[in-house]
């Protein structure tokens, strides 16, 4: 079975508003940084259906630059967590706004 190009974009939409509300409900700095691993996958999948879609493998590519962008971004964000947390014991992210000024 083939999916439409439209029920791709909805999976994408579902799976990034699953992000969105895993990374604006919580306050643990590391489920922050996986609801917005959920985002990029979501870009991911509409980045795949365009190409698909269209015949072009450029969608492709950027899935391959949002792959290492994502790694990337979870090797400094988990870095900076670990770091903060020998520092100050918690994960919450309420516990970071002294680091404002």
């Amino acid at each position: 079975m083939i999916a439409s190009y439209g029920e791709v974009l909805f999976l994408a939409a579902l799976v990034f508003a699953a992000g969105a509300v895993c990374a604006a409900s919580r306050r643990n700095l590391i489920m922050i940084l996986v609801g917005v691993e959920i985002m990029l996958n979501a870009a991911g999948i509409a980045f795949v259906g365009a190409s698909l879609r269209w015949s072009i493998l450029d969608g492709q590519v950027f899935v391959i630059f949002i792959m290492g962008f994502a790694a990337a971004e979870v090797s400094i964000g988990l870095a900076l967590v670990t770091f903060l947390h020998k520092r100050t014991g918690s994960v919450n992210s309420d516990t970071y706004s002294s680091l404002k000024g």
